[in-house]
């Protein structure tokens, strides 16, 4: 049986909670990431940021605020204050069909995946597509 350790993504971009909004943007635009798990200095999972909460955190461009004042305000806007700390979490051992439930019927996006209290990796929709494909180059082989 599959579990979430077989295709959970284990080197994944993390920030501070006490990071900042400009960072998380930037994190996000560098990487092509959706997600950023928020962990402390010893690495316990605190929450996640979503490309969402940001968007939702953003001032908007028809507000008619120049770039450098746009870029100050989210420099000063911490991501714990915009960050979700209420997150559905599984563990490595989690049976992937599980893991795969959650994301479809609870529409989340990624699950990070917690050992002990500190993460250790996150599972997203892409991590499915790349099994999926996986799965059927493998049929096509046969």
């Amino acid at each position: 049986m599959f579990q979430v350790k077989d295709i959970m993504t284990r080197d994944v971009f993390t920030l501070n909670k006490l990071d900042n909004l400009s960072a998380a943007k930037d994190l996000m635009d560098l990487a092509r990431i959706r997600h950023i798990p928020i962990v402390d200095e010893d690495g316990h999972f605190v929450g996640l940021l979503t490309h969402r909460d940001i968007l939702a955190a953003t001032i908007s461009e028809l507000a008619g605020i120049d770039r450098n004042t746009q870029d100050e305000i989210e420099a000063g806007i911490p991501i714990q204050e915009i960050m979700q700390t209420d997150v559905v979490v599984v563990g490595m051992d989690e049976p992937l069909k599980n893991a795969a439930r959650m994301l479809l019927e609870e529409k989340y996006g990624c699950l990070p995946v917690i050992c002990g209290d500190k993460l250790c990796g996150i599972i997203t929709e892409a991590d499915f597509l790349r099994l999926t494909i996986d799965l059927m180059e493998a049929v096509e082989d046969e």
